[in-house]
């Protein structure tokens, strides 16, 4: 901010320019710069160019009321081309010309960075040629987004240009055309305009003399502009939504088959334990039994041993009934121990059968889930192909209408050519036409210069006396037109300005009129040179206008190429859309195959879950009768130890019966 005032003043020093205090005010700070009601110079533009071409802070330049010559806009505008930081510029109430409206377009043509633009009050529409190059700018720009050409005198061949620009154009959103003369021909081009013009959402036409009919079909065009973009921004809304959708389900299922893949894991692990346990209690009962039938074999020793000593044999006899007591007491533990452990593995086996159930119920409950959010992606599948069909039928009606303007335009380009072949043939005949009047004129001038050369010199007398009348009817009324002046000053702020075009015309007609009544006498006698020279200078016009024919006709050519350029344009503009249609329709393709796919992991994933329960429940079945063989395998080991300890019983019992104590026992009791 502090840099853009000191670039100013070294600017102007530079160049020897008087610096502007009021200017020099306003350059404080800020993005926003104001210089509305001050009257600049062409030599304070130039600079103000120069510096705001160097100093890129500046966002917002407005400029209203302050009388811009036409050297100073040019200055001023042709600084503004390659700024890349402004947004805003307001030139309200500036009287630009013709020379203002072309470097105008060619500021719309070559700046990226403007976005609103006002032009209000400047009368751009009386000049058609710069008119036109300003709407050929606009055409090519491609970042402004509000355009003000309140009470510019645009007529119908304007609006017609104009129309020409928003076929073209793709970024401008407002546009305010208030308070101009473009009349039937003018809204109906408008209208025409707006049907291939798909990004303008507000346009104002009051006081322009256009039927309501026509009023109503714009408005009509607005709302259908504002309706497409909202359903473009819905959809691309929609599509952002269903992608996000799509991936949180892809995660939540990846979530899913990680946490099934564990559970799975667990189980396994947790079999493998149980497995192992029951291996353990095998080789346990193996050991046991191994330990059994080597004491089994023991006593068959020690029995071998008692036949050989008999004397120790009672003491024998006690101490196996104390084994056998102890053996007996041993086995019921063992049985007991056994239950025990076989009621605990039941207990468990019921508890990881309920938890398994359990979790079979959530996993179905999810998969229901599921399934309703796969059903909600399918109906917002058939939404949006319903959308994508009718998107279609807009597609092919808009082409249908496409297809009638070009025929329409053709059409009109031959009208057109026919008709600048007849005005060729009309201007030829006029140049005939023309060249003999000249020559009769100038016989007839000739004769009456020397008549009037006697009255001239009789006039030249009053004429002096009449200036000199004139000279003070010139300063009385030139000091009530500078007291008019203050007074409409201070009207024109109130009664924007409406004014200021027909009091610079009568100041302009006062003083034309002071400078004729100067100049008259002089022009009297300079008429005489005048006339001698006119022949002269019609034989160079007939040379200009041929010149101006050639261009016409070249000119001709030239907008029959620019017509077939446009028309060209306008076809590959309609391709554009169609492959931007059709890489829609292959994004929804894609979305379908994507949810496909999901559905597919799905049916494979349930159906994985499925054998992997099928598979645990064969598990817990083969577990189940491996215990039921184990038990029953524990139970004929019982039975068949029971045997042997009776065996062993009977046995020992038999033997110590059949022994010579067992004899001797009865006598010695009776004795």
């Amino acid at each position: 901010m502090g840099d853009l005032r000191s670039t100013y003043v070294s600017l102007c020093r530079e160049s020897g320019v008087e610096i502007q205090e009021s200017v020099l005010s306003q350059l404080q700070g800020g993005p926003r710069l104001d210089l509305g009601g001050h009257s600049l110079s062409a030599d304070t533009c130039s600079m103000l160019s120069r510096t705001l071409h160097k100093n890129h802070t500046v966002t917002e330049l407005l400029l209203c009321d302050c009388m811009l010559s036409e050297e100073g806009a040019v200055a001023l505008l042709t600084g503004l081309i390659g700024s890349t930081s402004l947004k805003v510029l307001d030139l309200k109430g500036n009287n630009l010309r013709a020379a203002g409206a072309e470097i105008l377009g060619r500021l719309l043509a070559q700046n990226k960075s403007l976005n609103r633009l006002v032009l209000e009050w400047n009368a751009l529409g009386l000049w058609e040629e710069a008119f036109s190059l300003f709407c050929e700018g606009l055409a090519l720009n491609p970042s402004l987004k509000q355009l003000d050409l309140r009470n510019n005198q645009i007529n119908h061949q304007g609006a017609s240009e104009l129309a020409h620009a928003l076929r073209r154009n793709s970024s401008l959103e407002v546009l305010d055309l208030r308070w101009n003369n473009m009349g039937l021909l003018g809204g109906r081009a408008l209208l025409e305009a707006l049907q291939k013009n798909t990004c303008l959402v507000q346009l104002d036409m009051a006081g322009n003399n256009i039927p309501s009919d026509i009023l109503k079909a714009l408005e009509q065009s607005m709302a259908h502009n504002s309706e497409r973009q909202s359903a473009t921004r819905e959809s691309r809304s929609r599509t952002q939504v269903l992608s996000k959708e799509i991936q949180i389900l892809k995660e939540e299922k990846g979530r899913q088959f990680v946490s099934l893949m564990e559970t799975i894991d667990r189980q396994r692990e947790e079999m493998g334990r149980s497995g192992r346990c029951t291996t353990v209690q095998m080789s346990q009962l193996q050991e046991t039994l191994n330990a059994r039938t080597s004491a089994v074999s023991s006593l068959t020793a020690k029995l071998q041993m008692a036949e050989a000593a008999l004397a120790l044999s009672e003491q024998k006899n006690t101490n196996m009934a104390a084994l056998l007591t102890q053996t007996k007491t041993e086995k019921e533990q063992l049985w007991e121990q056994h239950n025990r452990e076989k009621k605990k593995e039941l207990e468990d086996s019921a508890f990881k059968e309920g938890r398994l159930l359990k979790e079979i119920q959530s996993l179905t409950n999810h998969n229901v889930q599921l399934r309703n959010k796969v059903e909600e992606m399918e109906r917002r599948c058939k939404s949006q192909q319903q959308q994508v069909f009718e998107l279609k039928q807009q597609l092919t009606n808009n082409t249908a209408e496409l297809k009638l303007r070009l025929a329409q335009a053709e059409e009109r380009l031959e009208k057109e050519r026919l008709h600048s072949k007849q005005a060729l043939e009309n201007l030829g005949s006029l140049h005939h036409k023309e060249v003999e009047n000249v020559n009769r004129h100038l016989e007839e001038t000739e004769r009456a210069l020397q008549e009037r050369i006697f009255k001239l010199e009789a006039q030249r007398i009053q004429l002096e006396e009449e200036v000199s009348q004139t000279k003070a009817l010139c300063v009385s009324e030139r000091t009530q037109a500078q007291d008019e002046l203050g007074r409409v000053r201070a009207q024109l702020r109130l009664e924007e300005r409406e004014q200021v075009s027909s009091l610079k015309e009568k100041l302009s007609s006062l003083r034309c009129s002071l400078q004729e009544a100067q100049l008259h006498s002089s022009q009297q006698k300079d008429l005489i040179s005048d006339l001698q020279t006119r022949g002269s200078q019609h034989s160079v016009e007939v040379d200009s206008l041929r010149r101006r024919i050639d261009e016409l006709q070249q000119e001709l050519s030239g907008k029959e190429q620019e017509k077939v350029a446009e028309v060209n344009k306008v076809r590959v503009e309609l391709q554009e859309q169609l492959g931007r249609l059709d890489t829609e329709r292959m994004a929804q393709t894609a979305l379908k195959e994507r949810i496909n796919a999901v559905e597919r992991e799905m049916k494979v994933q349930s159906s994985n879950h499925k054998e992997a329960l099928r598979d645990k429940d064969s598990e817990i079945s083969s577990l189940l009768e491996k215990v039921r063989l184990r038990d029953a395998q524990i139970q004929r080991i019982t039975e068949a130890e029971a045997q042997r300890a009776s065996y062993l019983q009977s046995a020992i019992l038999t033997y110590v019966q059949g022994s010579p104590l067992g004899q001797f026992g009865s006598p010695n009791k009776s004795l």
